[in-house]
C-alpha cells in the first residue's frame, strides 16, 4: 500500500470517526464531560484507545472501530441510567464523597484514605481563594476529586471584616507539615523556635510529632490541626452520601 492511499484511508477514518465519537459524547450527556465520575473516566480511556488505535493501524476494520464506538456509548448510558436509578449500584462504581477538613481541623485519616496529600489540599483551598484553614468549616472531596468548601460564618460572602467590625488575616503560612517544623517560615516572621515551642505548650502539645499541620499569621495567629483527632471529629458529623 503507497503513502498516497495510506493517507486517504486516514483522512476517510478521522473524518467519520470523529463526527461519531462526538454524537456518542453528546448522547452519554454533559456530565461525563463536566464530571468526570470514575466509571466516566473509564469509557473515555477506552473510547480513546479503540480510536487511537483505529488510526494508527490501517489494517484494523473500520466498521469494527464504529461498532466499539456506538457499543462502548451505548454501555455507558445504560449504566449511568442504572446508577441513577439503584443508588446501591451508584455508590459501587464511584466514589463516596470524603470530609477532609472540620473547623480548621484536617482529617488525617480521611486523606490517608482517598490518597490525597496535604500539598493537594492546600493547592484546591488557594484555588478557592482560602489562604488559612482556619476559616473552613467544612471541606469535602466529592465523587470527581473536587473540594466543596463551606466556610464559618464569619468568614462567608458578606463578613465582619466587610462591615469594618473585626479585623484579621486571611493569609497564614505553613510553618509545620506532617510533624516538620520549617523554620525558615519562622525566620520569616521575625519568630523564634523558644516563642513557637511556648505557645504549642498553651494549647499543651508536648510532641511536635504529633502535629498534621499548623500555619502562622503575620498576626502571630496559630492554627494547629493534630494527627488523632479525627476520632473524636467524626463522632459530631453525620455520614455524608451522594
Amino acid at each position: 500500500m503507497d503513502l498516497a492511499k495510506e493517507l486517504v484511508i486516514l483522512f476517510f477514518r478521522i473524518i467519520t470517526v470523529l463526527p461519531l465519537m462526538i454524537f456518542i459524547t453528546i448522547m452519554m450527556g454533559r456530565r461525563s464531560i463536566a464530571e468526570l465520575p470514575v466509571f466516566d473516566f473509564l469509557v473515555v480511556i477506552t473510547l480513546g484507545a479503540v480510536v487511537g488505535a483505529d488510526l494508527a493501524d490501517p489494517n484494523i476494520d473500520h466498521i469494527h472501530t464504529g461498532v466499539a464506538v456506538i457499543l462502548i456509548g451505548l454501555f455507558q448510558i445504560v449504566v449511568t441510567k442504572w446508577k441513577i436509578s439503584n443508588r446501591t449500584f451508584g455508590r459501587l462504581i464511584t466514589f463516596e464523597p470524603t470530609i477532609v477538613i472540620h473547623n480548621g481541623q484536617f482529617l488525617v485519616k480521611n486523606l490517608y484514605k482517598i490518597r490525597y496529600s496535604i500539598d493537594n489540599i492546600l493547592q484546591m483551598l488557594r484555588e478557592n481563594d482560602i489562604f488559612d484553614v482556619s476559616h473552613v468549616e467544612l471541606a469535602i472531596v466529592e465523587a470527581n476529586g473536587q473540594l466543596t468548601i463551606h466556610k464559618k460564618p464569619s468568614k462567608a460572602t458578606v463578613t465582619l471584616e466587610d462591615m469594618g467590625l473585626t479585623k484579621s488575616a486571611d493569609l497564614s503560612y505553613p510553618v509545620v507539615i506532617d510533624g516538620k517544623l520549617y523554620k525558615e517560615v519562622l525566620e520569616q516572621l521575625h519568630l523564634s523556635e523558644d516563642w513557637f515551642y511556648q505557645e504549642l505548650s498553651k494549647l499543651e502539645i508536648r510532641d511536635i510529632k504529633s502535629i498534621f499541620f499548623a500555619s502562622l499569621t503575620d498576626q502571630k495567629q496559630l492554627h494547629v490541626s493534630l494527627n488523632n483527632n479525627q476520632v473524636t471529629i467524626m463522632k459530631k458529623l453525620p455520614p455524608i452520601f451522594h
